[in-house]
């Protein structure tokens, strides 16, 4: 594992709410040279600590305002049927983001869509055209309070 010092950890802070900030930007505030933040910042890429540079989009404004969160039962807890479901989920774009999980369920999944019939016709290719899955439960989002990845960041 990568050992961190107050600066990864500063760098690391600013970069999770704002990726577009310049190196020089960037420096000012951890006190570094853009070419050591630039540094700094390929070197945490280069190990996986920072695992993506991505924009958070607003569903709404891409035509997909409805979201769930889904609890899947598998029918069995085998390894190469944990697997597959695991390789389904990466390959879905509609699954925002999945969860193996301990508890009643055995995945948890956040899904995107266009509609509640979006969403059913989903149901119908993603779930009940496996015969892994024992049963789902679904519950729709409300209102999303919260949208991010930012961890909290501890020297």
């Amino acid at each position: 594992m990568t050992e961190l010092d107050r600066i990864d950890i500063e760098i690391l802070e600013a970069v999770q709410h704002n990726n577009r900030l310049t190196t020089e930007e960037l420096g000012q505030r951890v006190g570094l040279s853009a070419t050591a933040c630039q540094r700094r910042l390929k070197r945490l890429r280069t190990e996986g600590v920072i695992e993506a540079d991505i924009s958070i989009v607003a569903p709404k404004a891409v035509g997909r305002p409805v979201s769930m969160l889904v609890l899947v039962s598998l029918e069995r807890e085998r390894a190469d049927i944990i697997d597959r479901f695991k390789a389904s989920i990466r390959s879905t774009p509609e699954v925002m983001i999945g969860f193996y999980v301990t508890g009643d369920a055995d995945f948890v999944l956040l899904i995107t869509a266009k509609s509640m019939e979006d969403y059913e016709q989903f149901t119908r290719r993603f779930f009940y055209e496996n015969h892994d899955i024992k049963g789902f439960k679904t519950m729709v989002v409300m209102d999303r309070v919260k949208a991010g990845f930012a961890l909290p960041m501890d020297l």
